[in-house]
């Protein structure tokens, strides 16, 4: 039995024994109702569930009207699997006295299991209000809210529930999961809303950098610097960009341009002293951070791994090193250990452990008379500026909800620049701007509950395998890669890492590496439709169609949803191994998988061998048809030619 069912099993069987006086002699004798709850105990204490419930039914018959008897006969149905029969019980017990706990508790697992949400909502709400102790109520009421896409409202209970306990695991993940679906429904928002804005190019030209297309995105930048409104830091973004591109005269440029125009964005000053790392001048890179630490901690530490991203392995290993033996005269020990703090996260370890476990954040500061948040802001002075928003008249406006979402992302409170974007949203419902700053601090959310959820079972492969399946629905399959690799060092062998690994490699353009550890683990498991898939998805890949065909055909016994895929790609091989017309019926039964028009252009083409002109005039205007949609939706792939500037967001994020 598991601890939750076991703590609210006794807390019941205490509640229905106090009852037992008044309601007992209703029906029978009273030591008989208190004979047959004892058997019920020592059935329950010997894990003998059925016999438990047997017993509870009895006891309910004697005195129905006795709510914790019927919520007790719930919990035992719970635990042996009876969830309708459970749900009968609970809602009885919730019939007769509504404020129980245990009811409305179980009632809302079982509906949100059931896939009914918005039934479960009510009464885990209910539940909630009842015991603000136990944090099941708001971990299950997050989990009901992200099943019913109401991705916001999750995070929040969620946190409530971490608040609780902070080493509920499931609440990290899940929140970290609900934030991502939040970024991709935003991204999806802006895409509709405010495809051709800055805001949105912005954020493309992040993409283009997380995907090391360093060029197309300075060349996106400076397409924008003369745009307004405009995101802050878009010099110093283009600087960094130009970093990467090896053009240190650029990128100096840029961030002189971005300090010149007495600009707060502390990313100049990251980026000059990334220059001067670089060029080896350790003590000028040590003077430009201590002015940066000193003008605020929050952004400092949030951003500090800037200087190290994309540096060549020999190079960031000896500043690391040359960090975590500077001198407090030349950089203050805080803004060590931030840095110190931020490198590890890269995968760099600090010499010595305890550096790095120090805090790396000082006491609020005070706020000094006389300066408005605007004022803070403009001087990159983040947190102070935050304070003066939070400390000031309410309910904000809208101009100061925009200030506050910007000053809590830069000074690292991503949590209220989240909810600063919504209450944004929610003043000025087609604000891009809002969609902008709750994208990049639900992201960051996202990543910070999903590195939480990992350290609390770092040796688990499950954790690893998780983390890949994310990393692997965002597009970074590098990271996907090394994370199912952990998994596998854990645990050699296990299906679930061998499958993520083998996606991952043919995800990452190495089918060979595919086919290797595909055709491992289809020695173990030869049905698996999904390592069937995978492998047919590799032999296509290097050109090996007839080779393909039955490990298509054993992968139609998976998911329904991937059913229509895998009849287009049954076609693509017929295609290749000149079969047109089996080719044409296998990509019929496909179309509903073409998202942008290649099906029907492969079915206009095979049309057109087969002499029917008729269908494949017919298939072309399909495609077109297909394509004006997806670009109406704003959705697009990063390999399109013709992108969207958002695109980006919305296809590398994706619910797993």
């Amino acid at each position: 039995m598991n601890g939750l069912l076991r703590s609210l099993l006794f807390a019941a069987l205490a509640e229905s024994t106090i009852g037992f006086g008044q309601q007992a002699t209703v029906v029978k004798p009273e030591h008989d109702l208190t004979q047959v709850v004892a058997e019920a105990q020592q059935a329950q204490a010997s894990a003998n569930y059925r016999a438990a419930a047997e017993y509870y039914r009895k006891a309910v018959e004697m005195s129905p009207e006795t709510p914790e008897l019927w919520a007790n006969l719930g919990l035992m149905q719970q635990e042996t699997g009876d969830i309708s029969a459970a749900l009968r019980s609970f809602g009885e017990a919730n019939r007769r006295n509504p404020s129980l706990y245990v009811p409305n508790l179980f009632i809302g697992i079982d509906y949100a299991h059931s896939g009914q949400p918005m039934k479960a909502i009510p009464f885990l709400t209910r539940a909630e209000k009842m015991n603000k102790t136990d944090p099941q109520a708001p971990l299950a009421l997050g989990r009901a809210y992200f099943s019913a896409g109401r991705f916001t409202a999750a995070a929040q209970e969620l946190e409530r529930a971490i608040s609780l306990d902070p080493k509920l695991g499931p609440a990290w993940f899940t929140e970290g999961i609900a934030r991502l679906d939040q970024v991709e429904v935003d991204a999806r928002t802006m895409s509709e809303e405010g495809k051709k804005s800055p805001f949105s190019y912005d954020l493309y030209a992040q993409s283009l950098v997380k995907q090391s297309r360093f060029g197309e995105a300075a060349s996106l930048y400076k397409s924008q610097l003369e745009t307004l409104p405009q995101p802050p830091c878009i010099r110093s973004e283009l600087g960094l960009a130009l970093i990467r591109e090896h053009d240190p005269q650029g990128a100096a440029a840029a961030f002189d341009s971005e300090r010149s125009a007495h600009s707060g964005c502390g990313l100049a000053l990251l980026g000059q002293a990334r220059l001067a790392i670089d060029d080896g001048d350790n003590d000028q890179a040590f003077q430009t951070l201590s002015e940066l630490w000193n003008r605020d901690h929050g952004f400092f530490a949030a951003n500090a791994s800037v200087l190290i991203e994309g540096m060549p392995q020999p190079e960031s290993s000896a500043f690391v090193s040359r960090v975590a033996t500077a001198d407090s005269a030349v950089l203050p020990n805080a803004a060590r250990n931030a840095m110190l703090a931020a490198f590890n996260q890269l995968g760099y370890a600090a010499p010595d452990a305890s550096i790095a476990a120090e805090d790396t954040h000082s006491a609020p500061s005070e706020l000094p008379r006389g300066r408005t948040a605007e004022e803070y802001y403009a001087s990159g002075q983040f947190e102070l500026c935050e304070n003066n928003i939070n400390t000031g008249p309410k309910p904000l406006n809208a101009v100061h909800l925009r200030l506050l979402a910007a000053c809590a992302y830069f000074t690292g409170d991503n949590r209220t620049a989240s909810v600063a974007a919504t209450e944004l949203r929610s003043l000025e419902p087609h604000s891009i701007e809002a969609l902008y700053w709750s994208i990049q601090a639900n992201e960051r959310l996202a990543f910070q509950s999903l590195a939480r959820f990992q350290q609390l079972d770092p040796d688990s492969a499950r954790s690893h395998v998780l983390l890949a399946d994310i990393y692997q629905q965002l597009e970074r399959f590098d990271e996907a890669e090394a994370e199912c690799k952990k998994a596998l060092a854990i645990k050699p062998g296990d299906p679930a890492a061998m499958l993520g690994l083998a996606s991952a490699y043919l995800s990452n353009k190495n089918p060979k590496g595919a086919m290797e550890l595909a055709g491992k683990a289809l020695e173990q498991s030869p049905d698996d439709p999904e390592l069937n898939l995978i492998m047919a998805q590799a032999l296509e890949n290097q050109r090996e169609y007839d080779a393909a065909e039955p490990y298509l055909f054993k992968s139609l016994k998976g998911k329904p949803q991937m059913v229509p895929r895998i009849h287009a790609l049954i076609g693509k091989a017929y295609a290749e191994t000149a079969k047109p017309k089996e080719a044409i019926e296998q990509l019929k039964l496909g179309e509903s998988s073409d998202v942008d028009g290649t099906l029907q252009y492969l079915l206009a083409r095979l049309y057109r061998q087969v002499g029917d002109t008729k269908d494949a005039n017919e298939a072309l205007n399909r495609m077109k048809l297909i394509k004006q949609q997806r670009e109406a939706r704003g959705i697009k792939r990063v390999e399109d030619p013709d992108l969207s500037p958002v695109e980006a967001v919305a296809s590398q994020v994706s619910t797993p």
